[in-house]
């Protein structure tokens, strides 16, 4: 069977509410990724239709409150060379020894918009998984796209970034947040941001 072409895939998907931090399903670990189908196609579609309405570079399956080992893509790597994908079932590997070097820039979620702190991580990644058809593929990350593989795998691990925060960190974390909450209502992105008041 012929792979799925990307375009396919990228369009024809309806923005769905984004999931916010407080959500449980956003701290648990999801369930594997076993059936290929048209449904699975028809969420990543939906889930590159919410990124995009959301201005984001990776989603998650769990922030549009599915718990499926999924997330999609849109992200530059060092080079700002664009990568387009889905990763099903994503294990991420991540450099040891004097190969690992942390690279502390300021990160944020969709999941709680409008916050960022900076937080190292390595800046390189190594995601293997597979694609909507179900075939491996390996990806390796730099600059964005090597923090992006990471925090969407987190995302599938139940993990959000600010658990990975100091607690002095997190807490102006959620102060931003909290400042701009109001300007996302509970649908965003499905209604766009709101104006300043």
């Amino acid at each position: 069977m012929p792979a799925t072409p990307l375009d396919e895939l990228t369009t024809g998907g309806t923005v769905r509410p984004i999931t916010r931090w407080d959500t449980p399903v956003m701290h648990a670990r999801t369930r594997p990724v076993t059936e290929f189908d048209d449904e699975l196609k028809q969420l990543v579609r939906d889930m590159f239709a919410t990124m995009e309405a959301a201005s984001g570079v990776g989603l998650a399956a769990t922030q549009v409150g599915v718990d499926l080992a999924l997330f999609v893509y849109d992200c530059p790597d060092e080079n700002e060379d664009r990568h387009v994908g889905v990763f099903c079932n994503p294990v991420v590997t991540l450099p040891e020894g004097r190969e690992r070097r942390l690279e502390s820039v300021e990160e944020g979620c969709l999941s709680l918009p409008g916050a960022y702190q900076p937080l190292a991580r390595p800046d390189r990644s190594s995601c293997t998984g597979q694609d909507v058809d179900g075939t491996d593929y390996t990806l390796v990350g730099t600059g964005v796209l090597a923090r992006c593989l990471q925090h969407e795998t987190d995302h599938l691990n139940g993990i959000v970034f600010g658990d990975r925060l100091s607690a002095r960190s997190r807490k102006k974390l959620y102060a931003q947040h909290n400042d701009l909450a109001a300007r996302y209502l509970d649908d965003w992105p499905v209604s766009p941001k709101q104006p300043a008041s």
